[in-house]
């Protein structure tokens, strides 16, 4: 194969256009019909063939690929990346998007593409504030989200059990039940979302009251209320004396380089007309609720893995008082690294920060309320809120039977997002009843993990031997 999926397959069986419309003069075939061409499509891509893994003779080298993914990045900020990709195999995991994006491109896959994250590991699900201040769980990381195969998404989200599994001590007995529950629980989400209403699909969510009820396991349980009481406390207000500090009358961001450092005083007024630019992007309720604040003050913050080394601003914003701030978080967005492989990537993709907001509307339940984009010069970048109740639930050191609830979780939410978008009922269908495709990821799972580890072995030694720069502890 080429590294694209089959054309074909993205002219026939794509749901919806590009973007994600379709027309209510012309709907699509009936719900048994789409299940009966999933079926279908057994025999293009055979459901036992998605656990075959072997790296093709003339797969880049993965060092190279490191090195293709810091171009347009912070220089200065390239060997904090490195470090912290080092750090583990699944620190690794979590930086090579873009590896994972061109391995898998060349695998078997049905054709069926909906909005898919692009970037879906167990560290990428986590708590965020709804537009009612309710605390749910769900995706929360579509830096790379776009039209794509649906199998990607649960291959990077399987291998990434597998190989957290091992860096807990898990044995690898236990590791392939985790990946047998996430993708159990996939399977049989989208199956039942395939019977429901397009509509009653788009109000399905996971708030911590029943997150709680599906994780029966104590260890897993505490560690849902730990993070989730954490994650109330991550509001602006608290943030404000933790993160900044009277200076001269006013209040400013506390530097602390290299993760939080100050702009020139050119590039701090270049982000907040930026800021203006994207009160247009917002629904006029909240465009006028967000211009009732002014910037105070701007600094850039190093966040996550993947995401070292592009642009990320933080900027603090006071309404109508000195305790009344809002922080938002100004966030680099580029072409995602799915866009490459996928035929006919649109047009209207001209503004990444646009995809970025779009494409997380349309795959979480509910969203920030204050997601929109902007751009200064040439640098496009997404706008959220920052620490608005963000949290996550820590991985390391969670037991094999809290490590097999978490892994359902995933894949019960990763099922919902896909299912919001298009090809529910295809997808249902191509996956069946059985455990043949369980089987099968599990198998792909545990063959892929072994690859990370040797692609997370290779960057050490290329760190080394002096080929790539390193920070570590940063």
């Amino acid at each position: 194969m080429t590294g694209q999926l089959p054309r074909r397959a993205h002219t026939v069986l794509a749901s919806a256009d590009d973007r994600g419309f379709s027309s209510l003069r012309h709907s699509g075939p009936p719900r048994a019909a789409r299940y009966a061409l999933g079926r279908g499509l057994r025999g293009r891509a055979p459901r036992s063939a998605l656990g075959d893994w072997a790296p093709a003779p003339d797969r880049p080298d993965v060092v190279d690929q490191v090195v293709r993914s810091h171009e347009g990045r912070l220089d200065w900020l390239v060997p904090v990346r490195v470090g912290r990709m080092t750090a583990s195999p699944y620190a690794y995991l979590r930086g090579a998007a873009n590896v994972h994006a061109a391995d898998f491109a060349a695998l078997p896959a049905t054709g069926i593409t909906p909005v898919v994250c692009g970037d879906a590991h167990l560290g990428n699900f986590g708590f965020y504030a709804s537009p009612e201040r309710d605390l749910v769980f769900d995706l929360n990381d579509f830096d790379e989200a776009h039209p794509g195969a649906w199998e990607w998404d649960l291959r990077r989200l399987t291998t990434s059990v597998w190989v957290a599994g091992r860096e807990n001590g898990t044995s690898e007995t236990a590791c392939g039940e985790a990946v047998a529950r996430c993708v159990k629980e996939y399977r049989q989400h989208i199956a039942a979302l395939a019977e429901r209403p397009l509509l009653a699909r788009s109000y399905e969510h996971l708030d911590v009251d029943r997150l709680l009820r599906t994780a029966p396991g104590t260890g897993l349980r505490r560690e849902i209320e730990t993070s989730a009481r954490r994650a109330r406390r991550r509001t602006s207000d608290r943030a404000l004396p933790r993160i900044t500090e009277e200076h001269e009358g006013a209040r400013r961001i506390v530097a602390e380089p290299p993760l939080l450092t100050r702009p020139r005083p050119a590039e701090a007024e270049q982000l907040a007309e930026a800021l203006d630019a994207y009160l247009t992007t917002l629904p006029p309720h909240w465009a006028r609720v967000v211009g009732g604040y002014r910037v105070v003050d701007v600094a850039h913050k190093v966040v996550g893995v993947g995401s070292v080394g592009l642009r990320a601003w933080v900027a603090l914003c006071e309404g109508s008082s000195a305790d009344d701030v809002l922080f938002l978080q100004l966030k680099q967005a580029r072409r995602s690294v799915v866009a490459p492989f996928v035929h006919g990537e649109s047009a209207w993709h001209a503004h990444q920060g646009q995809r970025v907001v779009e494409y997380q509307q349309a795959v979480q339940t509910v969203s920030d309320p204050l997601l929109g984009w902007t751009g200064v010069g040439d640098v496009q970048y997404y706008v959220r809120q920052f620490r608005d109740m963000k949290g996550a639930i820590p991985l390391t050191g969670v037991d094999a039977r809290a490590l097999t609830s978490y892994a359902g979780i995933c894949g019960y939410l990763l099922a919902k997002g896909h299912a919001r978008t298009s090809g529910a009922s295809m997808i249902a269908g191509y996956l069946g009843s059985g455990t043949k495709v369980r089987a099968a990821l599990c198998r792909f799972a545990r063959a892929y993990a072994d690859q990370t580890e040797r692609d997370h072995a290779d960057l050490v030694r290329a760190v080394q031997r002096g080929v790539l720069p390193a920070e570590t502890g940063i």
